[in-house]
């Protein structure tokens, strides 16, 4: 299967797992237009997965769903009001045409009731992990967040990471004052600035790469809590306290 990453919106990713046949799963379409052309161009989109309930995120799911009849599947939470299969963690879905199942993970922090899509090596991971970031805490709590965080980067390593926006290279100039002396993260941004010059995306990135290189999941990394102690005037007395204090900084942060 090849992944495919549609642009929507103002820096969205639409994500299309496709078959060798061309039977396409949908991920996360803030918008129907994108997917409506990579039809006209020959794809079949069989299912819709949806992670969290942000409007660019499910935007297009109803105009999808009544184009092609497409079972969508989301997490429990009213204010998606496309879905007809409500998902929670610990279920397990199967799209037949891709042969594929996908493991259902709750990952709250972002929102209440975010999940992720596990499977055959793919993460489809909304906006809970970012390369080389994470999402905002619109709803969550710092502990959330870590835990789901760390939920994630305990995933097998070549995992491939489908994150729903294209940030790394903002994230990238934050991960370098956050963690200054990180030789993979230096060889990481190099080849997502070589990708982004030539127009294509940073994305997918995998489970070592961001272990290695995202702040986010090396909170407790002697090098990212010396950083922290400058900025909190102790040394860090918790993870949980490394986390909050990095996520309140990349809020406020312009490089």
């Amino acid at each position: 299967m090849r992944a495919i990453a549609l642009p929507a919106l103002e820096d969205n990713y639409i994500w299309l797992l496709v078959a060798p046949g061309g039977d396409a799963l949908v991920v996360d379409p803030g918008e129907a237009g994108p997917v409506i052309q990579a039809v006209a161009e020959g794809l079949q989109p069989v299912a819709i997965l949806l992670t969290h309930h942000h409007n660019d995120h499910v935007g297009g799911a109803q105009a999808l769903r009544d184009r092609f009849g497409l079972p969508c599947h989301a997490p429990a939470d009213e204010r998606i009001v496309a879905a007809d299969h409500r998902v929670g963690d610990g279920e397990r879905i199967r799209i037949d045409s891709l042969d594929l199942e996908l493991d259902v993970l709750a990952v709250p922090g972002h929102t209440r009731s975010h999940v992720a899509f596990h499977g055959g090596g793919h993460l489809f991971c909304g906006d809970t992990l970012f390369s080389l970031g994470c999402g905002r805490l619109f709803e969550g709590t710092p502990a959330q967040m870590l835990a789901s965080l760390d939920r994630l980067a305990a995933l097998p390593g070549d995992t491939l990471v489908y994150s729903g926006h294209e940030y790394t290279e903002a994230n990238g100039r934050f991960a370098a004052v956050a963690e200054p002396d990180n030789p993979a993260r230096d060889r990481h941004m190099d080849r997502v600035r070589s990708l982004r010059a030539q127009g294509r995306a940073s994305l997918p990135s995998t489970v070592t790469i961001e272990r290695n290189c995202n702040p986010f999941l090396r909170v407790d990394h002697p090098t990212v809590a010396t950083t922290l102690s400058g900025r909190l005037g102790h040394a860090p007395r918790s993870r949980m306290e490394a986390f909050a204090a990095l996520r309140q900084w990349k809020d406020v942060f312009h490089p």
